[in-house]
């Protein structure tokens, strides 16, 4: 049975993955395309068709995290504004490296062990200071505007030795946190040029450098690099359609289930605490860099089958981690319900 074009089956496994991608999408501010991406060559599908297919679910998925994350007010748009500006630059210079790289005959293999390298790191370094809790307070809990002001001592020390430096022009961004312009472009910079290095969104880069190197609240990082996301998926969307690499068979079904799934991770933001977001967001990349190691190792060794593990352990993660984030956010309501029952008694 065919709906749409495509088999039954495989419009509710679109469904359904764009349901667990959409929650991880909402919750951590990741454009997912190291998710989507490989799973479509996996499935078969041409590369143009996967990442322009995987692009054009990006941006819609974002625009919908992103109006929720912009109810909950937790989205800077003045630093989303800088960091585009120096996300763009850098994004040309990874690209233009990706270009030598190829007339070098190194491109391939040099972006897949960077990709499994940077993914295992950052998830290894969020995951192992989320677990010594950044030397913070564990009951501050999450907070639910873009211009609340933050405990200092919430900030990571990498971001307080930073912000220690005043190098003019000095802004403020979310929490009331004051930090050099020159900051805020040069991690903007630094993401996208891995970002057009590695062909991906980068928001997997761009939410723990935000935390981590300005001290920007999580949930406040992760609605800003989602409006971020916005931009960059449109234009690349947008890009790929012209020279039909945009599948609407693909995206319509997995857009119907992030639709719901972005919004049910991006209120998730405002109730789970902070800490369980940094240890969730570590263990989807520790997740992700297994998958594209196995993917990697497949196609050099031409075994079809690691190709396979590959996918299996995409969707495992996938699952798993959006099944986390949906059981916290269900126990902490019910705790928060019981508290308001018993205060009300």
């Amino acid at each position: 049975m065919e709906v749409f074009g495509i088999a039954l089956t495989m419009l509710v496994l679109f469904v359904s993955f764009g349901f667990m991608v959409g929650v991880l999408f909402g919750f951590f501010g990741m454009g997912g395309s190291f998710l989507v991406t490989p799973a479509l060559l996996v499935m078969g599908y041409p590369a143009r068709v996967a990442v322009g297919s995987g692009m054009a679910f990006v941006f819609g998925t974002a625009v919908i995290a992103t109006m929720k994350h912009h109810d909950l007010g937790q989205v800077d748009y003045k630093l989303g504004g800088l960091m585009i500006v120096g996300t763009t630059a850098g994004i040309e210079v990874g690209r233009i490296g990706v270009f030598y790289l190829e007339e070098l005959g190194l491109a391939s293999g040099v972006i897949g062990i960077t990709y499994v390298v940077l993914l295992g790191a950052i998830g290894l370094f969020v995951t192992r200071n989320a677990l010594k809790s950044d030397g913070t307070d564990s009951s501050s809990g999450h907070h639910d505007a873009a211009d609340e002001e933050i405990d200092p001592d919430a900030i990571p020390d990498i971001a307080k030795k930073i912000q220690s430096y005043h190098v003019p022009p000095m802004m403020t961004i979310a929490g009331g946190i004051t930090v050099s312009l020159w900051m805020v472009l040069g991690v903007a910079f630094a993401t996208g040029l891995l970002s057009g290095f590695l062909g991906v969104g980068g928001g997997f880069i761009r939410m723990p450098a935000m935390f981590y190197l300005i001290g920007v609240p999580v949930p406040v990082a992760v609605g800003t690099d989602l409006f971020e996301i916005v931009f960059s998926g449109g234009i690349g969307s947008f890009l790929y359609g012209l020279e039909g690499g945009v599948d609407l068979s693909i995206v319509a079904p997995l857009l119907a289930g992030s639709a719901l799934g972005a919004r049910i991770g991006s209120a998730a933001t405002s109730i789970v605490d902070e800490g369980d977001i940094k240890i969730y967001f570590g263990l989807m990349l520790l997740g992700g860099s297994v998958a594209v190691a196995f993917r990697q190792a497949g196609d050099y060794l031409g075994m079809g089958v690691l190709n396979m593990v590959s996918f299996a352990l995409i969707l495992l993660s996938a699952f798993m981690v959006s099944g986390a984030v949906i059981y916290s956010t269900v126990v902490t309501m019910r705790q928060n319900a019981r508290i308001a029952r018993s205060t009300a008694d």
